[in-house]
């Protein structure tokens, strides 16, 4: 991305890609309406700016629970709290969606759902099998005498 397709200020500021946000703007607009380019610099300042908000909302909402992630369930309470309330539902089918999606589109949700459920012996001894198995392919098939294989580190 050049650094001329996103609009800040300075590099410390958080900004959106300036195509990407033309493009949405034309979208909800009808065909023959146009905007200048000063509106849609404004635009997209106006979008940064509300991320802004409810970021800095959500981690409020994060540290009032104690917690030190900001989930979602934060963000539409802050939504809540700014007089966004109106809109908690459909941000929530939003998010929903988006989780089906992405579960749907690259399956790794499937495939690391299990590893939190390893116990630490289990993860320990499946780190070892890998890293015997790295061993292997790097020595042409054979483990190598001063290398451990797992299950002689897992004895120790």
């Amino acid at each position: 991305m050049e650094p001329m397709d996103i609009v800040a200020k300075s590099k410390e500021d958080a900004s959106l890609p300036k195509a990407t946000m033309t493009k949405i703007i034309k979208e909800m607009l009808p065909p023959d309406v146009r905007v200048a380019r000063d509106t849609q610099d404004l635009l997209i300042e106006c979008c940064v700016e509300f991320i802004n908000l409810v970021s800095s909302e959500s981690n409020e909402v994060c540290n009032r629970e104690e917690r030190r992630t900001i989930a979602p369930e934060h963000v539409l309470k802050a939504l809540g709290v700014l007089g966004f309330g109106d809109y908690i539902e459909e941000v929530y089918a939003a998010y929903e969606q988006h989780k089906t999606e992405t579960l749907q589109d690259n399956g790794k949700g499937a495939k690391w759902s299990g590893a939190a459920e390893m116990t630490e012996e289990q993860a320990l001894a499946e780190q070892q099998r890998m890293f015997a198995e790295a061993r292997a392919r790097m020595n042409g098939g054979t483990i190598s005498s001063n290398q451990p294989d797992a299950d002689q580190s897992l004895e120790n």
